[in-house]
C-alpha cells in the first residue's frame, strides 16, 4: 500500500493535552506520523509524559530542567504550567549560565548551558528531561553525571533517545579530537531548535545504554516500553528511560 493510500484513526485520551481526541496516521511510521488531532504530539511525546505523570504526579510544583526542548506541545505544556520549569539549550555565542532570549515562539527565555558541564548548583532538579538529546552527545558520560548531580535525592532523569540497535551493541559515529570532529561514518544530522545546520549524530544506541547510563551516574535505571493505542502510545523507537536518585535515608 502506498504511504498517500494509508489512512489511520483511533479515538482516545492523550496524555499531554488531556483531551478527548483522535490519533490520527496518513503514514504506517507511527513514530512520525501518529498524531494528536488536538495538540500535534508524536508517540514519544505521549509515552515521555504518560512516564512524567506515573512517577512525579505534582510534576506542575516541581522544579523541572529540560534540556534542548524543540518546543512541541509537551515543552510548551511544561513551560506554561509548571513555575519551576528551566529550559536550556547549548548556545557557544553566549556565556554558559546567562539567560537569553528564545528564537522559538512559545517561550520567552531559556538558559545557555552545556549539558556535559552545567553551572547549574547540586540538587536543583526534582525532575530532568531530554527529549532525543543522548544521541548528538560527545561526551554523555560526563552529560549523565552532571544530570544526576543536579538531581535532589529522590528526583528522576526522563530521557527519550532512538535506541535503534536494540540488542546490538552501541557503536559510535562521531567523536571530537583536539575539537575537531572525527567521523567514523558518514555523517547523519538531526534538527536542531537554535542551529539551523541541525545536530550531528554521535552515537547509534542499543539497550546497553541503561547500564551505560547507570554505570556513570549512578542513578538506578529502568526502561519503560509501552503500547497503548487508546492513549497514542504506539510506535518504534519510542521508549522512555527513567534515572532515580536514591534518597538519603539517615541513620539513628
Amino acid at each position: 500500500m502506498d504511504k498517500e493510500e494509508f489512512k489511520f484513526s483511533h479515538a482516545g485520551i492523550c496524555p499531554v493535552c488531556e483531551q478527548s481526541v483522535q490519533f490520527t496516521a496518513d503514514g504506517p511510521y507511527f513514530r512520525n506520523t501518529l498524531y494528536c488531532s488536538h495538540c500535534k504530539t508524536l508517540p514519544r511525546h505521549r509515552a515521555l509524559f504518560h512516564v512524567l505523570k506515573s512517577y512525579c504526579p505534582n510534576w506542575r510544583t516541581s522544579n523541572i530542567h529540560e534540556s534542548s526542548p524543540g518546543w512541541d506541545y509537551a515543552s510548551q505544556r511544561l513551560f506554561n504550567q509548571c513555575p519551576g520549569y528551566v529550559a536550556s539549550q547549548y548556545d557557544p555565542n553566549h556565556p554558559m549560565g546567562s539567560v537569553v532570549p528564545s528564537p522559538q515562539m512559545h517561550a520567552k527565555k531559556f538558559r545557555c548551558e552545556d549539558l556535559e558541564k552545567q553551572t547549574f548548583g547540586d540538587g536543583e532538579f526534582d525532575v530532568v528531561i531530554t527529549q532525543d538529546v543522548f544521541e548528538h552527545l560527545f561526551a554523555p558520560d560526563k552529560a549523565v553525571a552532571e544530570i544526576a548531580r543536579t538531581l535532589k535525592p529522590g528526583g528522576i532523569f526522563l530521557c527519550t533517545v532512538p535506541i535503534i540497535l536494540k540488542t546490538k551493541p552501541s557503536r559510535r559515529r562521531a567523536k571530537l579530537v583536539n575539537g575537531q570532529i572525527v567521523n567514523s561514518m558518514p555523517p547523519e544530522f538531526h534538527g536542531n531548535p537554535v542551529d539551523p545546520r541541525g545536530s550531528i549524530v554521535t552515537i547509534d544506541w542499543g539497550y546497553d545504554i541503561v547500564s551505560y547510563l547507570q554505570h556513570h551516574s549512578g542513578l538506578s535505571f529502568v526502561l519503560a516500553q509501552m503500547d497503548n493505542i487508546d492513549i497514542g502510545v504506539r510506535a518504534d523507537l519510542i521508549e522512555v528511560l527513567v534515572g532515580i536518585k536514591q534518597p538519603v535515608f539517615e541513620t539513628a
